[in-house]
């Protein structure tokens, strides 16, 4: 659906990217949108003050975040009607991107309003260009939940993803999601991203086991993950071969047959003994 003519009397909200760590990667660009657009917010106002006083940009500034979001959204969306120039930044990288800003976007949208990106550094996107793993096709999921069971739950869904995902993680939390990954996932080649820009700049490759193995990791990090491989050996449960094909897109009928097939067996007592499986989880 093409979106509605912008009535140029109105304002534009601006989705300015901002450096994931070293100052230095803001563009001409941004600096300029930044000191002439009326009013920015930001994730984090202690934060994006160091990045404007960096730049000398002397903006009004303002908070918008997961918690005042809701109050907030209708009132910057009110201003850019109004004719107001506005621009979204967050404390690091692109706006939306696991950041608060989608509601406003998608309010503006229906609204018609004049939105404008001005592009720049991506946390995900930077370590996934230099992990060495398949660039792609790609799944960006962000972060995980950070209680274990829900966790899981969400690994669990992507658990056959063909594709390479980038994660989001904190350190305190990346050991926890390591060990869940080995669990849902099997030992996997992945590649750690940490303290991307920065001084101390690190690409840890190997596999799930070997990264645990090493401690003391400090700083954000980006998990690059290789996506699932389809095994066409006769190895493994019948059963879990199934249900693998049924999370691929399989019919459950025609996962079985091909079931059968890998594992020379009669489809019809598969078909059967895999019904008795499934009653007895």
């Amino acid at each position: 659906m093409r979106t509605r003519s912008f009535d140029h009397k109105k304002g534009i909200l601006y989705l300015v990217a901002t450096p994931i760590g070293n100052l230095s990667d803001f563009s001409f660009r941004a600096v300029e949108t930044l000191k002439l657009v009326d009013k920015i917010y930001a994730e984090d106002t202690r934060n994006s003050i160091v990045l404007l006083k960096h730049y000398n940009i002397e903006t009004k500034l303002e908070s918008y975040h997961e918690f005042n979001q809701d109050e907030k959204t209708l009132s910057i969306v009110k201003e850019v009607e109004d004719g107001m120039n506005i621009a979204l930044i967050s404390d690091a990288g692109l706006p939306v991107i696991s950041d608060p800003g989608y509601k406003v976007v998608s309010e503006a949208r229906k609204r018609g309003l004049p939105i404008s990106t001005i592009p720049g550094a991506s946390a995900g996107i930077s370590a996934l260009i230099a992990s060495g793993l398949a660039p792609m096709p790609y799944t960006f999921y962000g972060f995980l939940d950070s209680k274990k069971t829900k966790r899981v739950s969400e690994l669990n869904e992507l658990k056959y993803i063909p594709h390479t995902i980038i994660f989001y993680e904190a350190p305190h939390r990346i050991k926890d999601t390591l060990e869940d990954m080995l669990e849902v996932f099997g030992n996997r080649n992945i590649c750690l991203a940490r303290e991307l820009t920065k001084t101390f700049e690190e690409y840890i490759n190997g596999t799930i086991e070997d990264v645990l193995k090493i401690e003391g990791l400090k700083g954000e990090m980006v998990l690059i993950v290789e996506g699932y491989k389809e095994s066409n050996s006769m190895d493994g449960n019948p059963f879990e071969k199934i249900d693998e094909l049924i999370h691929l897109g399989y019919k459950p009928n025609e996962a079985i047959k091909e079931a059968s097939k890998l594992f020379n067996m009669d489809r019809r007592a598969l078909y059967k003994d895999y019904l008795e499986y499934k009653n007895r989880k």
